[in-house]
């Protein structure tokens, strides 16, 4: 199996093939520093690739699931203060960039994932759990969409798959315009988790329950459902069928129990 060794993103492997995604900074409440951007893009790539992990959790570490973007130690806080105009532009589409690909990377990444949020799950982490295929919390968690708070546009994922994710455009323009706390038993309401769990170790635990059920399973039906359901979404229902004829023909062509 290949080595996972990063600086600010903790993975551990079990025997049945799930990889464990722990946001490490503790200290700094798991907030993003480009380190932590590149650490998460990198290891959904490399997860993408390994076949021998057929499920991902992903959590915080610590107090926790993220405190959002840290504003002092990334290139967003740079770009806000310092240098010429025209340049200052040309580095923060790069930047923003980074964070997009970093998220797009754990909703483009074959295998399941899923989010087992406690605590705070402040802006970034919203759009990183949006992301992300499964939801869970604990009664504890609040979500916020706070760049509306420090004078920006979520820009990293949120507005385009939040409204995906809950189908209320009513809420998500609320969430959004406002910046306000939507606390658990809100996100259980409006769909946006579907289990509310006691407390960290709880939430994990039921994360890994449905992990290993989905590990037991063929992992090219598990990869294949992710892809036509992902594809489904983005587009319309004959295109999406037509879609999942010319991926399935193939697949009936294995025994049945072998694929």
């Amino acid at each position: 199996m290949s080595a996972y060794q990063y600086e600010t993103v903790k993975v551990d492997i079990t025997a049945e093939g799930i990889a464990h995604v722990q946001l490490n900074r503790p200290k700094k409440l798991n907030a993003f520093n480009d380190q932590l951007i590149l650490d998460v893009h990198n290891v959904f790539r490399q997860i993408h690739a390994d076949h021998e992990i057929l499920v991902v959790v992903v959590s915080g570490s610590g107090r926790m699931f993220t405190a959002g973007i840290d504003l002092m130690e990334t290139n967003i806080g740079k770009l806000m203060t310092d240098g010429d105009p025209a340049r200052n532009t040309y580095r923060n589409r790069v930047t923003i960039e980074n964070f997009q690909d970093a998220f797009t990377a754990i909703e483009n990444c074959s295998k399941p994932v899923i989010a087992a949020i406690h605590n705070g799950c402040y802006g970034a982490g919203v759009d990183l759990v949006t992301a992300c295929d499964i939801r869970y919390c604990t009664k504890d968690s609040l979500f916020c969409v706070k760049e509306v708070d420090v004078g920006l546009a979520a820009d990293v994922g949120t507005l385009q798959r939040l409204p995906k994710v809950i189908g209320n455009s009513s809420l998500v323009k609320e969430l959004c315009y406002t910046g306000r706390n939507m606390y658990a038993d809100e996100a259980l309401q409006c769909g946006f988790v579907n289990r509310v769990a006691e407390n960290h170790e709880d939430v994990l635990a039921q994360a890994f329950k449905t992990a290993k059920n989905i590990a037991s399973k063929s992992p090219v039906a598990v990869v294949g459902t992710k892809h036509l359901l992902n594809y489904s979404r983005d587009h319309s229902v004959a295109e999406g069928l037509a879609y999942t004829v010319t991926w399935n023909a193939p697949m009936l062509n294995t025994e049945v129990g072998n694929i």
